[in-house]
């Protein structure tokens, strides 16, 4: 019993072994005969049996040199193609043109447009006019042509004006009590009125200023001296029988003659130590 049952085990053993190797050789003789193919991420196709078996002539496994050359090829056009697409592509874009209307007008500016255009911080006058402007009462109002130089002082002598004029009497004028005095036809700013017509309405000004001089042995010593300017008038001013130049200081002394336009009034200066 025990014998027969060892020998029908060896059988059913000996079956299933020639089962299981009869079916693993086919197996393997389908896979080598048929001829199974895929494709890999590239989309080229590779035979099972070149990869199991057979190398090619530079020793791997695969396909050929021939088509790896192959492939190579390919991607020399793709690669090539796409690189003249982008080149047509930014030919063919139509280039920036210059802005001709601002070269013309970069090059018709001229220098002195350049000048204008930058700030200017120069003082404008206006707010000197506006602190010059005496208004009067009835609305109106004047500018002042004259301003005191920083040099203005009030003069310590007692300067007079003498004024002559057809009368065996000459009227008097103190003129030292302040530092300038405005003369003109402008009663609303003159400190000194003149009547004639030949005259301007701010026809000249007569200045103290404090000076520097040296005395003969070379020490400077400083004094307040009166001086007159001419502020442009129309027909100008005389000292002594001569015309002053306009716009300048002219320094006056005691006992000069002067004269204001055509008036023949005289304005005769003298001081209290003057003989």
């Amino acid at each position: 019993m025990s014998g027969s049952r060892r020998s029908a085990e060896r059988d059913m053993s000996d079956r299933r072994y020639r089962h299981e190797h009869r079916g693993h050789e086919e197996r393997e003789r389908d896979y080598r005969d048929r001829n199974y193919t895929r494709k890999d991420d590239r989309g080229y196709s590779h035979s099972r049996r070149n990869r199991s078996g057979d190398r090619d002539k530079a020793g791997g496994y695969g396909y050929g040199a021939r088509e790896r050359e192959r492939e190579r090829e390919r991607d020399r056009e793709r690669y090539g193609r796409s690189a003249r697409d982008r080149e047509g592509r930014h030919r063919s874009a139509s280039p920036r043109r210059p802005n001709r209307s601002k070269s013309r007008a970069s090059r018709s500016r001229s220098p002195s447009d350049d000048e204008k255009r930058k700030p200017n911080f120069a003082p404008s006058g206006l707010l000197a006019a506006e602190t010059n402007t005496v208004k009067a009462a009835d609305g109106t109002s004047t500018v002042l042509k004259y301003n005191e130089p920083p040099e203005a002082r009030k003069p310590a002598l007692g300067w007079r004006l003498y004024v002559f004029k057809d009368t065996a009497e000459p009227d008097l004028l103190h003129i030292y009590r302040q530092s300038a005095y405005l003369v003109g036809r402008d009663r609303l700013v003159a400190d000194i009125a003149l009547d004639h017509p030949s005259c301007s309405k701010q026809h000249a000004a007569i200045q103290y200023r404090y000076v520097q001089e040296k005395d003969e042995f070379g020490t400077s010593k400083g004094s307040v001296k009166p001086f007159i300017i001419d502020l442009e008038s129309t027909n100008g001013t005389i000292v002594n029988d001569q015309t002053i130049p306009t716009a300048r200081y002219y320094e006056l002394k005691a006992g000069d003659v002067i004269k204001f336009g055509l008036s023949t009034k005289e304005y005769v200066l003298l001081h209290d130590e003057a003989s």
